[in-house]
């Protein structure tokens, strides 16, 4: 009788501990986690990639560390580097990444209209820093009893935990390996573009014809003396914007070609 007692106590203890609202946060952020980690997987060898090309820049730990950390940006990150490299001033490389990273805006303000309305700001700018392609395309793809803030939350924080520490690794790798390696590392950028740029080609003639303008045209900026003067920063921001503006007036959204 008094084991039968105990027994029950136990489990109102229990039940009293965890109320159903807090025991589906949890639920729902172990969701989230489990649906980030193929994302943490792959993002793992393309920070290493960014931490040995930072090193090989000459960018120390902590900056490389403390660039994943605050920024978040793949390519954004790549570029920053590169331009680093280059010697390109500080503030052509925060336009350049700011052109880069417009997309975010889209992105977050798509996805915070599917959250619950109640939702406070602060949770959402949470939220919103750490949303990428690869977590923007998960959460979009739940459903709305699934896609709740702890959700998005476990989501992110296991690809944003895996782009750091394969930041840091990264970075630690490279006092190891050869400087030719190193210096190689800088293929790891044009990989990640060509990667993110092929699965888009499927769209059809809008998108090939939008690369190829901007190819063509940061060539014409490299070659002509009248713009050669131009730094890579600019060339960069001008091409990608030209190339964006001449899609969006060919292939306007809403019409077929």
């Amino acid at each position: 009788m008094n084991e039968s007692s105990n027994v029950n106590k136990s489990a109102e203890e229990q039940e009293a501990r965890f109320t159903p609202a807090e025991a589906n946060t949890a639920q729902t952020f172990a969701q989230g986690l489990k649906a980030g980690l193929p994302i943490a997987i792959g993002y793992l060898p393309i920070a290493i990639a960014f931490g040995l090309l930072a090193r090989s820049a000459g960018v120390s730990l902590y900056v490389a560390v403390l660039m994943s950390l605050l920024v978040f940006a793949g390519a954004s990150q790549f570029i920053a580097v590169n331009l680093l490299a280059l010697g390109t001033q500080a503030w052509e490389i925060i336009l350049t990444t700011l052109v880069i990273n417009l997309r975010h805006f889209l992105m977050t303000a798509s996805l915070s209209q599917r959250l619950a309305p109640e939702l406070s700001k602060k949770w959402r700018s949470l939220l919103a820093f750490g949303i990428t392609d690869e977590t923007f395309t998960v959460a979009s793809l739940q459903t709305p009893s699934i896609l709740t803030a702890p959700f998005v939350l476990g989501l992110n924080l296991i690809a944003y935990s895996s782009w750091v520490l394969g930041t840091g690794a990264g970075v630690l790798l490279a006092g190891g390996l050869p400087a030719a390696i190193q210096a190689s590392m800088g293929i790891a950028l044009y990989a990640m573009f060509i990667g993110l740029l092929v699965p888009s080609l499927r769209n059809g003639l809008p998108v090939i014809v939008v690369v190829s303008a901007a190819v063509a045209l940061q060539g014409l900026m490299n070659w002509v003396p009248v713009l050669s003067f131009l730094a890579t920063g600019w060339k960069l921001v001008i091409s990608a914007s030209l190339a964006a503006m001449l899609g969006a007036a060919f292939y306007p959204e809403g019409v077929e070609s």
